[in-house]
């Protein structure tokens, strides 16, 4: 599989951020797993990341229960403050993340973040990180909008954020609800291929590459 050409230059990009810049998704999937297995759902790491990878809680919900009955009402806020305590203390950021962001930030491209992951989850993340003050406020969360992904609000939102026009910018994602999401909000999506096959990314319409060292070439912003 080639890496996307590079295109014209964006008015702003928009990360996804489990996978894209935080190696998050086996933190995330050990705790769903650990929790799934003592309700009744046996379920490894690796299972719980091909089932739910990308998906925002309140979606995760309805298919749960399906399996182990009424979840507590409260679960979404348990699972949630589990997650952050586990990534304040282990997270670390995706090989190459760091560099491609403050290569944007070098080049004055406005950026944003939009993640199917809590409010607080994502604060955790990106201040362990050190990553917040590189999107200047421009943070979002499923709970800021009215639908998660692959609902096309959260980048439709991210744009507004940056003043720029969802055709005018470039969404990066890893799972198949935010490919689709970006899709449906009219931006180009560039599919970074970790936890999924690249023809499984360019399927959905993004265009995939594998090497996140790579990105500002593929957005027009430097050459190899």
């Amino acid at each position: 599989m080639n890496s996307p050409r590079p295109a014209r230059r964006p008015a702003a990009v928009l990360f996804d951020c489990d996978g894209v810049l935080a190696d998050s998704e086996p933190l995330v999937n050990r705790v769903i797993a650990a929790d799934l297995t003592l309700r009744g759902w046996p379920m490894t790491p690796d299972a719980a990341g091909r089932t739910f990878l990308g998906t925002a809680l309140p979606d995760m919900v309805p298919r749960i229960e399906a399996v182990v009955g009424a979840l507590p009402a409260d679960w979404m806020t348990l699972i949630s403050h589990r997650v952050a305590a586990v990534m304040k203390e282990e997270v670390e950021p995706v090989s190459g993340a760091p560099e491609a962001l403050q290569a944007l930030a070098s080049c004055g491209v406005p950026i944003a973040v939009a993640s199917n992951s809590t409010r607080l989850e994502l604060e955790t993340k990106l201040h362990r990180l050190g990553f917040t003050s590189l999107f200047s406020g421009r943070v979002l969360s499923f709970e800021d909008v009215p639908r998660p992904k692959p609902w096309p609000d959260i980048y439709l939102a991210a744009a507004l954020a940056c003043a720029a026009t969802p055709e005018d910018c470039v969404v990066v994602e890893d799972s198949l609800p935010g490919v689709r999401a970006g899709i449906a909000a009219g931006c180009r999506v560039l599919g970074f291929a970790k936890e999924l096959a690249c023809e499984q990314l360019e399927a959905e319409g993004a265009h995939p590459f594998t090497d996140m060292s790579q990105l500002p070439v593929l957005l027009g912003l430097g050459s190899d």
